[in-house]
């Protein structure tokens, strides 16, 4: 039974849904989080700050250690970790706990998810593999689709340490299978690069901190500037580190592909729109406009129900225009809808918001599955996972900076507060912000891949149809 493929996919599955479902639905409890633990607005936001930023940080060294000591025993830790994170967050009783609870879930998910798309390589062939990971996709859509509404019914329900707990106990359930799943390790596994980890993370966790803190301690206070200071020393030391190892973690390299590096740049725009609506907008929702968290949950599918149903059409226009085409125009769609949601406003109604969720979702959905299968037609096949990682760490990483920055921004513009005066105006300017970024990156982001369409693999090769 331990090499049954039914058993790998219902475990991986069942995980992959839960990693998002734990971003977005601690966004929807944010406001009440803040209420009940009596929380600064800065500790707020690392509730899910300091779970992205460790996912984000973690997720190439966890894919070296799954390497190193086998995907089935780093899956089980991972989603080990992340399950006793989120079961923490259940019993906390202070915004201190809470936001090392869901730094250690979010280190959790790194090792669960690395692990999970190697478990489903080696368990599938051929045509089964593809539809395997048409499902990871979906899995993936439906939990970033339905993670606010399932967390506004539950936080509705039973509080909002319901919205940590669901996705604990999926994680319990996913342990019961790990006897069943098979092991596999790479043949001739590289060593964890610890310099890089190290210097990455720290640079990245300082960086964050200096947005958070920003607005309470004061842009100019020495530790703020001390930090932003670190960040860029450290990132310099991962850079050198990278350079020197013959086997880096970041393949800097890659870099000097400019295929590679527009899509990594459209990849990491995309969701840098995406996330902190997904993060900000149900406070908005639910302290401006009024709504309950499970309504303001409701109206967030507009935003991520796309992603269910527009990848299948992605691969369909490749088969019509390039898929590089299809690539930039998903940037300017996502552009597009986040400069038309500058329509909100305290009586703006579900109607209102309708047209920009919906554009700026469908923007995202063109886009999933189809950046990842030109990022891996763009390197060369036996660097194929090195370009999956590193494709995934800058999404993760450009969500985990934005989040930060728009939470500044909205810091300063309502006094830490989150609420009116000063919320519709800065959420406004954040949202001007990103659409003029959104913009320049579909700029720029055609450039590369036009410069460097006769130096890789056409991604039309790559990418089978969309399936």
């Amino acid at each position: 039974m331990r090499n049954h493929p039914a058993v790998v996919l219902v475990a991986v599955l069942l995980s992959t849904v839960a990693l998002p479902v734990s971003l977005t639905g601690a966004s929807v409890a944010l406001p009440d989080i803040g209420r009940d633990l009596h929380a600064s607005l800065a500790g707020v936001q690392w509730v899910v700050n300091g779970y992205n930023a460790t996912f984000a940080s973690f997720m190439l060294a966890t894919g070296a250690l799954a390497d190193l000591f086998g995907r089935r025993r780093v899956f089980a830790l991972g989603v080990a970790v992340f399950a006793a994170g989120g079961l923490l967050c259940t019993v906390a009783d202070g915004i201190v706990l809470l936001d090392v609870a869901r730094a250690l879930a979010g280190v959790g998910a790194a090792a669960a998810a690395t692990s999970a798309s190697a478990l489903l390589a080696g368990a599938f062939q051929g045509r089964a593999r593809a539809r395997a990971f048409g499902l990871f996709g979906t899995a993936i859509g439906v939990g970033l689709a339905f993670g606010p509404s399932i967390a506004g019914l539950l936080i509705e329900a039973f509080g909002w340490r319901a919205v940590f707990a669901a996705p604990a106990l999926a994680g319990c359930a996913v342990l019961a299978l790990v006897p069943l799943l098979p092991e596999s390790r790479q043949p001739h596994p590289g060593r964890v690069d610890w310099a890089g980890t190290f210097s990455f993370t720290a640079a990245l966790l300082l960086l964050i901190f200096g947005f958070v803190q920003g607005p309470a301690y004061g842009w100019a206070a020495p530790v703020i500037v001390g930090a932003f200071a670190a960040a860029a020393a450290l990132l310099v030391v991962f850079v050198r580190v990278e350079r020197r190892r013959a086997d880096p973690m970041f393949d800097l390299a890659l870099l000097s592909s400019p295929r590679f590096l527009g899509i990594c740049l459209a990849a990491a725009t995309i969701v840098a729109v995406l996330v902190p609506l997904l993060v900000y907008l149900p406070s908005y929702l639910t302290t401006v406009v009024g709504l309950s968290p499970g309504a303001a949950g409701a109206t967030l599918i507009l935003l991520t129900a796309p992603t269910l149903v527009l990848p299948l059409l992605g691969g369909v226009l490749t088969r019509l225009v390039p898929a590089t085409t299809v690539t930039v125009v998903s940037v300017v769609v996502v552009a597009a809808g986040a400069a038309w949601a500058t329509v909100l406003g305290p009586d703006a109604d579900t109607a209102t918001l309708a047209g920009p969720l919906l554009t700026s979702g469908g923007g995202v959905g063109l886009s999933i599955g189809l950046l990842d299968a030109i990022a891996i037609g763009s390197v060369a096949p036996e660097r194929a996972a090195t370009g999956a990682g590193m494709i995934n760490t800058a999404r993760l990483t450009s969500e985990t900076i934005a989040i930060a920055v728009v939470g500044a921004v909205l810091a300063s513009t309502t006094a830490g507060r989150l609420a009116d005066p000063g919320f519709t105006g800065g959420l406004r300017s954040v949202l001007w912000s990103l659409a003029g970024l959104a913009l320049a990156a579909a700029v720029a982001t055609a450039v590369l891949v036009r410069r460097g369409a006769l130096r890789a693999v056409p991604a039309e090769s790559a990418y089978p149809g969309g399936s």
